[in-house]
């Protein structure tokens, strides 16, 4: 938890955060988040408390779950998704202020396995090794990453050779959970997951060839949040040189 706080700390520092005069109340901003972001969401909504004196209160879930959430009338202020395709959603549904998603970055498909397993050194040949029974991915149904996971294992012609040992987690973060767990023995995960210190201490892993669509990352307003303003301030923000400089540490690339 100490390396947590202190990571958080330097990362104000790099976007050159200024500390807000102390207010009350302190405004906060609810945010729809992909479950890829799990990882991600903590260290910039310090960041941004700390520049901001504005508080992000975070629900994560698949794209698809959170996308229906807002459709049934969920009070979010923004969500960021996965990918275009949900977002868009929100949009063609008139519950957003913004005539198309923004993206705000671009995600990254691993294959990740335990350092503790008979498969390493890891590498794409292993999905197809026979000691391997289970392979978890994500639901390419709900969760976009589920979704490219399934369109590489096509595309490297892998998809007929290991279907039959897929085990499917509804969002990217409880794919991690199965092979992290052991419940699978290899996953194919999101990068901001296996960039972790954690995951990158329990296990290695090797980037997906980028045979699948592009995983751009976007973000929508909601047109009857009462915080607006700040939502498209927070948007803005994670489109700073600082913050899309430094996207990478976090297992995301930058859009612009």
């Amino acid at each position: 938890m100490r390396a947590v706080l202190l990571a958080l700390v330097m990362w104000s520092g790099l976007f050159g955060a200024v500390a807000a005069e102390a207010q009350a109340p302190q405004k906060e901003l609810h945010v729809a988040a992909a479950a890829d972001l799990q990882p991600v969401m903590p260290v910039l909504a310090a960041a941004y408390e700390h520049a901001t004196g504005v508080k992000l209160i975070v629900s994560y879930g698949s794209s698809a779950t959170l996308a229906t959430q807002i459709l049934n009338g969920a009070p979010m202020d923004i969500f960021l998704a996965a990918d275009f395709v949900f977002p868009e959603k929100v949009v063609a549904a008139g519950l957003s202020d913004m005539k198309e998603p923004t993206a705000y970055a671009k995600g990254a498909l691993v294959l990740w396995a335990r350092k503790d397993s008979p498969l390493q050194p890891i590498s794409m040949e292993k999905l197809t090794d026979p000691r391997v029974t289970r392979i978890a991915i994500a639901n390419e149904l709900h969760a976009p990453y589920g979704r490219a996971a399934v369109a590489a294992l096509k595309k490297l012609n892998l998809y007929d050779k290991v279907s039959s040992h897929l085990v499917v987690a509804e969002n990217i973060a409880q794919t991690a959970q199965f092979v992290e767990s052991g419940n699978a023995q290899l996953g194919l995960i999101s990068l901001t997951t296996a960039n972790t210190e954690h995951f990158r201490q329990i296990g290695t892993y090797v980037l997906v060839p980028t045979v699948y669509p592009e995983m751009r990352q976007c973000a929508v307003v909601m047109a009857k949040s009462e915080h607006r303003d700040d939502a498209h301030a927070f948007l803005d923000w994670l489109l700073t040189p600082a913050v899309q400089g430094n996207m990478s540490k976090l297992g995301l690339a930058a859009v612009q």
